[in-house]
């Protein structure tokens, strides 16, 4: 199952050692063995997840919930790979896509525990803020971190997103509802 419609613009993008393609489903295998290799680095961040998570009929649904998503514009998922040999990194994507007078999209993103700290979620998220605010014309992307996620804060303070305050039990995250910080970038602020 391949994503994006035949007539959707940059179904790939590059830039920076990554390449970013939508989530294909010849991609479960070494997905799922990112995923289940990276639970301990991710859980703290990330939704509880099901008794099936790491499924391959779990990965299939959520393919037809991004294919869906791209038929009605609302989102843009993007696997994470390095340059050169396609190796799987992460993910990274723009959901919630609002249009009419908001123009906006909420930011996700995570790399494997195997590949952290090595330029790889800074240069994803860079090749999307520039599909955002260039094909897609998106004014605003935003994105939401628990208070005490450090190197989020830090990657996105550095890429120029601006912090704009506290969304209180924001996000039910491993189970709780936990506070979250709330950033934003918008067109034509400088993306460092």
């Amino acid at each position: 199952m391949a994503l994006w419609r035949e007539d959707s613009q940059d179904q790939i993008l590059w830039g920076d050692g990554v390449r970013l393609r939508a989530p294909q489903a010849e991609d479960y295998d070494s997905w799922a063995k990112l995923r289940y290799a990276s639970r301990a680095h991710t859980q703290p961040w990330e939704p509880a997840w099901t008794e099936d998570e790491l499924t391959r009929s779990a990965f299939k649904r959520r393919l037809r919930r991004y294919q869906s998503d791209l038929d009605n514009g609302t989102g843009y998922p993007f696997f994470v790979f390095r340059d050169g040999d396609d190796v799987l990194l992460g993910a990274c994507n723009l959901n919630n896509v609002r249009r009419g007078v908001l123009q906006s999209a909420d930011l996700g993103y995570w790399i494997g525990a195997p590949y952290v700290r090595r330029g790889h979620a800074r240069a994803a998220v860079r090749r999307v803020l520039a599909y955002a605010f260039g094909p897609l014309r998106l004014n605003r992307v935003e994105a939401a971190i628990r208070l005490e996620n450090d190197a989020s804060r830090a990657l996105l303070l550095s890429l120029g997103f601006t912090l704009e305050g506290r969304a209180r039990r924001f996000l039910k995250i491993n189970g709780d509802w936990r506070d979250h910080d709330r950033f934003a970038i918008l067109a034509g602020d400088p993306v460092t």
